[in-house]
């Protein structure tokens, strides 16, 4: 484990971009200058973060998502785990 959250990371225990360490020990995500408690994934070398589309669900259960492209910054947040999502 690095000093730096991973630079793409999602909630999803099906994603090949999640990352149960990374989650317990709580990230933090800043995009475009104010902080988001609401990202279900991001990648911060491609600069976009997925949000829940309102409470509208798939044929599966799953969220709808809206892809938001801008900067993002994430850290680590020892305070408060599982900060995204």
């Amino acid at each position: 484990m690095t000093d730096s959250p991973p630079a793409h990371l999602s909630i999803d225990p099906r994603s090949p971009h999640y990352n149960a360490e990374a989650l317990a020990k709580g990230v933090g995500v800043r995009f475009q200058g104010r902080e988001r408690t609401d990202v279900l994934e991001y990648s911060v070398a491609e600069g976009w973060i997925k949000v829940a589309a309102g409470t509208s669900r798939d044929r599966y259960g799953n969220p709808m998502t809206v892809k938001l492209k801008g900067a993002v910054e994430v850290y680590y947040d020892d305070a408060q785990p599982a900060k995204i999502g």
